[in-house]
């Protein structure tokens, strides 16, 4: 699926999604990442049910308002112990599709809110 994309002023923003990747401003990524408006990084998890709350742990440090939480091609929701260390600090978290989740972090982030995308990329 091809998402429409519309000029950020340099963000970091999704422009596409499909089994086994995402999009962002064009460069495709087959790997689960974590994106702000102004950077991607590589999320080295090992799947949905594999994850622990240290996943989650150096998201914080990126200082989000919000973090979305695309899920894969399903909605899931992870055990709540996962995102404690964000809830702590006053993050909120949504949980959603990774399609769903591309969508709403382009609005956020081109709305200039601190959102933080972390995305999981199922082959």
């Amino acid at each position: 699926m091809k998402l429409q994309l519309t000029p950020g002023e340099g963000l970091q923003l999704f422009s596409g999604y499909g089994p086994g990747y995402v999009a962002i401003n064009n460069v495709r990524h087959d790997k689960c990442v974590v994106v702000t408006p102004q950077k991607v990084v590589e999320w080295t998890v090992n799947g949905f049910e594999a994850l622990t709350a240290a996943d989650f742990g150096f998201i914080a440090e990126l200082k989000p308002e919000i973090v979305i939480f695309g899920t894969g091609a399903t909605q899931r929701f992870p055990p709540p112990e996962l995102a404690r260390s964000l809830a702590a600090i006053g993050v909120g978290v949504e949980v959603m599709d990774s399609r769903a989740a591309c969508r709403t972090y382009n609005i956020l982030a081109s709305e200039g809110r601190k959102v933080v995308a972390a995305i999981l990329v199922e082959t």
